[in-house]
């Protein structure tokens, strides 16, 4: 009798890169390979002998394939789903992938690899983007097609906290629940447990195999990658709240506005002016620098700094923004 050999097993570590470009969050993106036309986020492999440290050898080969020195860098989750990167009749090597959120100015994007681009997140998650009002995708493409789906489960899950109304209901926001930036990777999920994106086509989920068409719900990604980043938005919209992550994303000197209007972007919200000075006031985040911007394109305005004595003084020191709607 022959010993079974185990399953071969490879680390390859997955970037979520962000940078804000003309106030609009922006992605990371590598051209699809191997006969692939989607594009991904940037990933390699784990290099052990190398690299002394994961995220060492993250920054290398990042720095070596797109050009791009890392400011702040963190780890997400390991994504290592069965079939996450197989292909019919694929006996290759499985990957288990190491998920990153990494920040970088936009001003240090010069260097870019051919074949790496800096894409909106919104154009993966349009339904995510709440700055000018309720994105007309949900209550025209996805609430109908979830409240469908919901309506089909004959009895509730028993390995689930919440059914599936309750879950359409909570995670999108309506019949009177509150609209949670940080359920971005609640909603993917609900999304593609529905067969009601791309991915779910592509993996032979039943749901989306029982359609006749998927909709076009933002553009789908290779691999898992879209459920990486939908992780990593969720990651980064909370961080803003408890940690002064924000400022790894503005250039050294910046406005009142320009902070505004990063916030804004990265947590999908509309933000009321002078709510949002004051409370930049009262948490002492910044410090002005003595000079002004005539770049506004108006009068000119004051420039400030991150203040970093703040960490020193209390040990959350984050943005506790609230939307208005």
């Amino acid at each position: 009798m022959s010993e079974k050999l185990p399953t071969p097993i490879e680390i390859g570590l997955t970037a979520a890169i962000v940078a804000i470009e003309r106030n609009e969050p922006m992605i990371l993106t590598a051209s699809g390979g191997d006969g692939d036309s989607l594009a991904g986020l940037p990933f390699g492999p784990f290099d052990a002998i190398a690299h002394r440290t994961l995220e060492i050898g993250l920054r290398a080969w990042v720095e070596e394939q797109a050009g791009l020195r890392l400011g702040y860098v963190e780890q997400l989750y390991t994504f290592g789903d069965r079939g996450r990167h197989a292909r019919v009749g694929d006996t290759d090597v499985h990957v288990a992938s190491i998920g990153y959120l990494a920040l970088t100015r936009a001003a240090d994007n010069a260097a870019r690899a051919p074949g790496a681009t800096f894409e909106p997140w919104y154009r993966y998650f349009p339904w995510e983007d709440w700055r000018a009002s309720q994105p007309e995708i949900i209550a025209r493409d996805i609430i109908p097609e979830l409240t469908a789906w919901a309506a089909q489960a004959e009895q509730p899950d028993a390995t689930r906290a919440l059914g599936r109304k309750d879950r359409v209901r909570l995670f999108f926001g309506i019949d009177g629940a509150p609209w949670d930036e940080e359920r971005v990777l609640d909603r993917y999920e609900l999304l593609y447990e529905a067969g009601l994106i791309e991915e779910a086509r592509r993996d032979g989920r039943p749901a989306a195999l029982a359609r006749s068409k998927v909709p076009a719900l933002g553009v789908p990604m290779r691999f898992d990658h879209r459920r990486i980043l939908a992780t990593a938005i969720a990651r980064l919209r909370a961080k803003l709240k408890y940690r002064p992550v924000v400022f790894e994303l503005l250039p050294p000197d910046f406005t009142l506005t320009e902070l505004q209007r990063t916030v804004e972007a990265i947590s999908g919200r509309h933000l009321h002016k002078q709510n949002f000075r004051r409370l930049v006031e009262a948490g002492a985040l910044v410090e002005p620098t003595g000079e002004v911007a005539t770049h506004t394109g108006g009068r000119p305005a004051a420039l400030f700094r991150f203040r970093r004595e703040v960490l020193q003084e209390r040990p959350a020191p984050g943005l506790r923004v609230r939307g208005r709607r």
